[in-house]
C-alpha cells in the first residue's frame, strides 16, 4: 500500500503548478478526481500532439480520473456535494475570490466536510493589494526581485530555463504543506485552508542577496553575486565548437584543481586580485578547444567542472538510466508510449 492511499483529492487545477502538485499526491497513492470545466482545460490544447492528444496533459495528469463538471451550473455543482463530503484535500488555481463565488470557497465546503484540507495556489496570495493581479512566471520572478539578481546582458536578457515560481513556488508548497496539515488533522482531527502564493517562495531562493541586504547597502546589483556571474569560478565558459563549459569550482581545492587541469597562468589564479581578468584568462584557456577535449580532462580532475549536455543526451546518461528516472511510462489513449513525468517521488512511494 502507498502513503496516501485512501486518501481522496478534487483537483480544480489547470496548466502546471496545481495539476503537477496533484500528479505528486497521486504518484504517492492518493486518488485524484481532476475537475474540468466542459471542453477541457488549456493543457489539453499544448503541442506537442499524438494523435490529437496533448503529450504535457498526459504527463502532468497521469494516473488521475477526470469528471467534467461546468461550476457556473447548480445542477454540476449539486453533483460535486458527495464528492466534497467524502474528499480529503481540494486543490484550486483560480484567482482568489472565485471559488466562493461558485459557493465551493473554503468556508461553504468547511461546513460540508470540517476534515477537507482546501489549498489554494494563486500568484500573489489570497490577500494584499496584488491578490487579484493577473501573472504568469515571469512575473512573479520579476516583481519578487529574484529575476533582477540575474537577467542576464542588459541588451539581450535571458529567461530563465525552469518555471520556478510555478513549481518551486505553487506545485512544491502545496504537496509539503498539503502533507503538513494531513499530520496535523491526524492530531486535530481538523481541515485547514492553505493559501499559497506562488510569489512567497521566491524570496527563498533569494536567500544569499538577502543576508547581503541586511548588511547596509550590501544589496547586490544584476549579475554581481558570485553564483549568478560575479565570481570566474562559478560561470560559463564557451568552448571551440560552441559547447559550454560549466564550471563551479567554488571551494579552494577544487578551484586549484581546476586552474592546473586548464594550465591558467600563475597571475590569474589568486581571483581575489582582479575577478575579470581571471575570468577572461579562464575563458581564452576554455574556448581554446572543443567540449570532447575537455571532457576526459575535468572527469579526471573531478573539480566540479562539465560541459553541458542537452536534454536528449542527459536522458541517456547512464547514471540516470540506471537510477530509473525515466523508467516508468504513459500509455496515450492512441497507445503510444512515452516517458512518464520524473517527480521528486521516492520510487518506494511512487506508483508503478
Amino acid at each position: 500500500m502507498q502513503p496516501l492511499s485512501g486518501l481522496l483529492v478534487l483537483d480544480f487545477s489547470t496548466l502546471l503548478p496545481g495539476p503537477l502538485a496533484g500528479l505528486m499526491l497521486a504518484e504517492a497513492g492518493a486518488e485524484v478526481i481532476k475537475i474540468e470545466r466542459p471542453g477541457g482545460e488549456d493543457m489539453r490544447r499544448f503541442p506537442p500532439f499524438i494523435g490529437g492528444e496533448s503529450v504535457a496533459f498526459a504527463m502532468l495528469n497521469r494516473g488521475k480520473q477526470v469528471l467534467t463538471l461546468d461550476l457556473k451550473s447548480q445542477a454540476d455543482r449539486d453533483r460535486l456535494m458527495p464528492l466534497i463530503a467524502r474528499a480529503d484535500i481540494v486543490i484550486e488555481q483560480f484567482r482568489p475570490g472565485v471559488m466562493a463565488r461558485f459557493g465551493l470557497g473554503y468556508d461553504a465546503l468547511k461546513a460540508i466536510n470540517p476534515k477537507l484540507i482546501y489549498c489554494s495556489i494563486s500568484g500573489y496570495g489570497q490577500s494584499g493589494p496584488r491578490a487579484g493581479e493577473a501573472g504568469h512566471d515571469v512575473n512573479y520572478i520579476a516583481n519578487t526581485g529574484l529575476l533582477d539578481l540575474q537577467p542576464g546582458p542588459a541588451g539581450a536578457p535571458v529567461l530563465p530555463p525552469a518555471l520556478i515560481a510555478d513549481i518551486a513556488g505553487g506545485s512544491f508548497p502545496a504537496v509539503i504543506n498539503i502533507l503538513l496539515a494531513l499530520r496535523a488533522r491526524d492530531r486535530s482531527g481538523q481541515g485547514v485552508c492553505i493559501d499559497i502564493a506562488m510569489t512567497d517562495a521566491m524570496f527563498t531562493f533569494a536567500w544569499y542577496a538577502l543576508a547581503l541586504g541586511s548588511v547596509a547597502g550590501g544589496f547586490p546589483a544584476p549579475g554581481a553575486m558570485s553564483l549568478v556571474g560575479g565570481s570566474p569560478r562559478y560561470q560559463l565558459y564557451p568552448t571551440r565548437d560552441g559547447r559550454i563549459v560549466a564550471c563551479g569550482a567554488l571551494e579552494e581545492k577544487f578551484w586549484e584543481t581546476f586552474c592546473a587541469a586548464i594550465a591558467l597562468p600563475e597571475a590569474f589564479i589568486d581571483d581575489r586580485r582582479d575577478p575579470d581578468a581571471t575570468r577572461h584568462a579562464v575563458a581564452a584557456a576554455i574556448v581554446a578547444r572543443d567540449a570532447d577535449a575537455w571532457r576526459p580532462v575535468f572527469a579526471k580532475a573531478d573539480c566540479c567542472v562539465t560541459v553541458v549536455v542537452p536534454l536528449e543526451e542527459a536522458m541517456r546518461d547512464p547514471h540516470f538510466v540506471e537510477r530509473g528516472i525515466f523508467a516508468q511510462s504513459i500509455a496515450t489513449d492512441t497507445g503510444v508510449t512515452v516517458p512518464a513525468l520524473p517527480v521528486p517521488i521516492a520510487p518506494m512511494f511512487r506508483q508503478k
